[in-house]
């Protein structure tokens, strides 16, 4: 298999094949990453398609990423913290609020229930977590990227990598508890009503 690197190198000197197979590899891999922190299918690819431009202008200037995975993940997560910060993504949070669910007209009623339960629970439970502690998760067990990774992704210290995801792991395991606790009083609370 060819080295990153060495695709870089022939889609700098304008490689056709050598950006398909770059796409290739990494299009599917970021635009999940990306689209687990954004929440929004259209808007995870206009973010996977504007990373590719920004690897372009630096490719055309001759500037080839020394980490080309951790390079596309950076840029990346840094279109999504800009566009976290616009207005933009303000009033549309607003209005997915009032959006109603798409539903898979394939799934029964239950699956579909069960799949909008999961992802709530995990969702919400993600909400509790900081922007940093977020990607950090995501990266590790959406992406099964490694710490050092991560660290070189997000430009933080490895010790800061590992604390925050520590901290991230202890506060999802509270959150999920309590969930769970929930549930089950309700749960219990209806067997006993019968």
């Amino acid at each position: 298999m060819i080295s990153d690197e060495k695709l870089l190198e022939q889609m700098a000197d304008g490689d056709q094949a050598a950006f398909e197979a770059f796409v290739h590899r990494y299009h599917v891999a970021i635009y999940q990453y990306v689209e687990r922190l954004l929440k929004d299918s259209k808007k995870a690819e206009d973010v996977v398609q504007e990373t590719f431009i920004r690897l372009l202008k630096q490719l055309k200037n001759k500037q080839i990423p020394t980490y080309p995975k951790a390079w596309m993940y950076r840029v990346a997560s840094n279109i999504c913290k800009d566009y976290w910060r616009s207005a933009q993504y303000r009033s549309e949070d607003t209005a997915k609020e009032e959006m109603p669910v798409t539903v898979d007209q394939q799934a029964s009623v239950i699956e579909i229930y069960e799949r909008q339960e999961t992802r709530k629970e995990i969702l919400a439970s993600l909400k509790n977590l900081s922007e940093t502690q977020q990607q950090i998760v995501t990266l590790r067990f959406y992406q099964d990227m490694k710490l050092k990774e991560i660290a070189e992704i997000l430009d933080l210290p490895l010790g800061t990598v590992k604390s925050n995801l520590f901290h991230a792991l202890k506060r999802l395991r509270g959150v999920l508890s309590k969930e769970a606790e929930k549930e089950a009083e309700r749960h219990e609370g209806t067997t006993q009503s019968r």
